[in-house]
């Protein structure tokens, strides 16, 4: 049987939530499901190891210039006749846009199952994702997402970085998307200076290429901590997996690398500063801190000022001991 599940959205993130359902849809069908997902989502490397996904199909649209080979018309057709040559029998679209389920029809594929149409506005990503499998499947799916790393790239790792148990080797996820979501130097500084008192650390730092982000990674390896520290940024994605692995505990800002280290099942402090707080807790992995004075976090609360580094260093004490 040949399946295609649609997921759009274009995160790293984005695409790490979904996989569990995905691969429920395969678990029920006993066979593997390929996937159209965008190149942003980074589904090349995180599902290399994935016994569940078959092929990786690139959707091309580009929702600022809409230059993509997918955008329009046209690219809905171009779309269509593409999924068409691979013959699916089941697709299961991730969103509500009835653009997707014409096109599938288009592609002459008999059975689609879709989210409810035209109800994208204030969906829940995760309760949206569980109704719509439980609806269409029977299953009921956890949103514990699981990325499976080779473990001669993990033993090869340890010898690489000479990784030991006599220090505490900590990715920091000093990056963000957005500026309202990077957490100032300042203060994964102050939390560097309380862990360095108390234990012998490592500091493995990933972030991203804009002026900003590299500002920060600047601040850090010009602290006094230098010595103690790695950057990860000349790493592809995939390379950062076996060393995230080996790592005792990830300190991330509401990122990429906050998904990633609690997928690869390591424990993660999420700093979240100014995105929903189920961004940050719907793994058991994951352990949220917000800005002093929130009871919550969202979309404009601005507190990545207000994370105090102690809290940091209180819960990274409660998950390393």
């Amino acid at each position: 049987m040949k399946i295609l599940a649609i997921q759009n959205r274009m995160g790293i993130g984005d695409m790490i939530i979904y996989l569990p359902f995905i691969e429920a849809i395969a678990k029920k069908f006993s066979t593997k499901v390929d996937i159209l997902v965008k190149k942003s989502s980074k589904a090349s490397e995180i599902l290399k190891e994935n016994k569940f996904i078959n092929e990786i199909i690139n959707l091309d649209r580009n929702n600022r210039n809409r230059e993509g080979v997918h955008d329009g018309i046209f690219g809905s057709f171009s779309l269509a006749n593409q999924l068409k040559i691979y013959k699916f029998q089941k697709v299961f679209i991730f969103n509500s846009s009835l653009r997707y389920k014409l096109i599938c029809n288009l592609a002459s594929i008999k059975d689609i199952y879709q989210y409810p149409l035209f109800e994208k506005k204030n969906q829940h990503i995760i309760l949206a994702a569980q109704d719509f499998i439980k609806n269409s499947i029977g299953e009921m799916v956890k949103s514990e997402p699981i990325i499976t790393i080779n473990e001669k790239s993990k033993i090869d790792t340890i010898s690489r970085f000479k990784i030991t148990k006599k220090e505490k080797n900590i990715i920091l996820g000093i990056g963000g998307s957005g500026d309202t979501k990077r957490i100032p130097s300042k203060i994964f500084l102050k939390f560097m200076e309380k862990c360095n008192n108390e234990y012998n650390c490592r500091f493995f730092l990933a972030t991203g290429s804009n002026d900003e982000e590299q500002n920060i990674l600047k601040d850090i390896l010009n602290s006094r901590f230098k010595s103690k520290c790695f950057s990860l940024e000349k790493m592809s994605l995939s390379q950062t997996f076996p060393l995230i692995a080996n790592c005792d505990i990830a300190i991330c800002n509401d990122s990429s690398f906050s998904h990633l280290s609690a997928a690869i099942r390591v424990p993660t402090i999420v700093l979240m500063a100014d995105t929903p707080l189920l961004y940050g807790s719907y793994s058991s992995k994951m352990f949220p801190i917000i800005p002093d004075g929130e009871t919550t976090v969202n979309h404009d609360t601005l507190g990545k000022d207000k994370i105090d580094p102690q809290k940091i260093f209180e819960k990274f004490k409660d998950l390393i001991n």
